[in-house]
């Protein structure tokens, strides 16, 4: 079990981080009765130390935070690490890399976990045994946080084998570039406006339904977001397409819907009919997406081949250079912003893909 610090004053470890250009950083965080995750703890490793930040303490961590921000981050799967320090620090590092990114571009399976990739690279194994932990209780036990300590142990030794191996294929300019997407702000800021994208079966609405159905899913996000409650807390999905589906006009037709609970009938009833009758006066025009014909289903299979073709002669899973649902939005949707089209992918694929197009 790798030694670890707990440190409860986050701002005292500044000049401990301040002289490392790099650190390896993980998270541990509670989501499942909020709509935001709750950070419970943040892991970083620098040389030989590792501490175990506990910003649960009420203790400042201007400071800590300021410092960490500078340095270049080592995470692996790094997406909701970031997020959940984004939402809580309202701030994210300037330079990322992240290890399941580098470890794809060198032929390793997509999503690698971060115990499958210690033990390809080390030959160590790294237990999972508290992946269900409640990290929100305090004090946390010594268990909890040699198990914490653990996912961050070899973050930075699997950097430096990585970048070495990257840059002899010159590949590590391919995984700068693919960690620092993980840095779009837009990744991870909320708009009650597009939660209409994330409702279960709205996809296929039309009309005054559909019109109806993005302003409940943007009211059900707003008030998640006021209570900071999951969204399917607040109202599920199927609750939701069952009143588009009736179209309730009042209250007491709203009542007559089995889905609602009463709970949700007497506290957002008049909310809910408001947002209804105001989608009368909405843009009505959604076409749902249609079916692929055949010369689209052929184009998808042509480019897949491709793709398939220039991952086997770069030594790396076809996924990873892009998926079907990239090429897909290519196709069918016409994203010009798809990344198969930016960067290094546009080099090596992309611009044979648009040329196919």
């Amino acid at each position: 079990m790798p030694e670890f610090t707990l440190v409860e004053r986050p701002d005292s470890l500044g000049d401990k981080l301040e002289k490392h250009a790099r650190v390896g950083l993980d998270t541990e965080f509670m989501r499942e009765k909020t709509f935001f995750a709750e950070l419970c703890l943040v892991q970083v490793s620098c040389d030989e130390k590792i501490y175990c930040v506990d910003p649960l303490t009420g203790n400042n961590m201007g400071t800590f935070w300021d410092i960490l921000m500078a340095k270049t981050w080592v995470v692996h799967s790094g997406r909701q690490d970031i997020e959940v320090i984004y939402q809580s620090a309202e701030r994210m590092p300037t330079c990322l890399f992240d290890t399941q990114i580098a470890a794809g571009l060198l032929g390793y399976a997509p999503q690698l976990g971060y115990a499958n990739l210690v033990k390809e690279l080390f030959d160590v194994d790294v237990p999972k045994s508290h992946t269900r932990a409640d990290w929100s209780r305090r004090p946390l036990s010594v268990e909890y946080l040699h198990y914490a300590a653990e996912d961050v142990e070899y973050l930075l030794p699997a950097f430096d084998l990585l970048a070495e191996r990257l840059d002899k294929l010159g590949r590590l300019a391919w995984a700068n570039e693919d960690s620092a997407q993980l840095l779009d702000p837009a990744l991870y800021d909320i708009d009650p406006a597009l939660a209409i994208d994330r409702m279960k079966g709205a996809r296929n609405l039309r009309g005054k339904r559909r019109a109806a159905a993005a302003r409940l899913a943007a009211w059900r996000e707003s008030e998640a977001l006021r209570a900071n409650r999951p969204r399917q807390w607040i109202a599920k999905d199927s609750a939701l397409l069952e009143v588009v589906a009736s179209m309730p006009s009042s209250t007491d037709q709203l009542s007559k819907i089995d889905a609602l609970p009463a709970g949700m009938m007497r506290r957002a009833g008049q909310n809910i009919i408001a947002a209804i009758t105001a989608a009368d006066s909405d843009d009505n025009d959604y076409d749902p997406p249609r079916p692929p014909n055949e010369s689209q289903k052929a184009l998808l299979k042509s480019m897949q081949k491709l793709v398939a073709e220039c991952a086997e002669d770069l030594g790396l899973a076809a996924e990873t250079v892009a998926s079907k649902r990239d090429l897909s939005a290519i196709i069918f949707d016409g994203d010009q912003k798809s990344k198969v089209l930016q960067g290094w992918r546009r080099d090596v694929v992309g611009n044979r893909l648009t040329q196919m197009l």
